[in-house]
């Protein structure tokens, strides 16, 4: 794990009280992004970005470090509270979330919009051997 990258570096000088946070937990991955109320995004990170790879990129240890960061990063934008949206099974749910929020930041909401399929594509054909 290497040190964070330039795009973490940079604090935008946009002051925002009140935002979203979209955390999306693949199996591989977790993608943070921290959003102002209209939806425009300020910062985003992920595992990946900070300098995880692999399969350690998936895990909720890596996810932790990713909160870690944008709650560091909102603090200093002057982030009092935020929403919280969820998407995807992955491992970092909850641990990225837990991160973010022990930050002190105050979590309005949470809402989990895990995509859900209703019976989906058309299942391949059986395997002839």
């Amino acid at each position: 794990m290497s040190g964070t990258s330039r795009a973490l570096n940079r604090i935008p000088k946009k002051k925002v009280a009140k935002g979203t946070l979209n955390i999306l937990a693949t199996f591989n991955n977790t993608l943070v992004t921290l959003c102002d109320n209209k939806g425009n995004s300020l910062i985003a990170a992920s595992s990946g970005a900070i300098g995880f790879k692999g399969s350690r990129k998936s895990t909720p240890f890596a996810a932790a470090k990713v909160g870690e960061v944008l709650g560091e990063k909102a603090q200093q934008m002057g982030m009092k509270e935020a929403e919280v949206v969820i998407r995807g099974v992955g491992a970092g749910r909850e641990s990225a979330l837990r991160s973010f929020a022990g930050k002190g930041i105050n979590i309005t909401k949470i809402t989990d919009r895990t995509p859900v399929p209703h019976n989906g594509p058309r299942p391949p054909k059986p395997r002839r051997v």
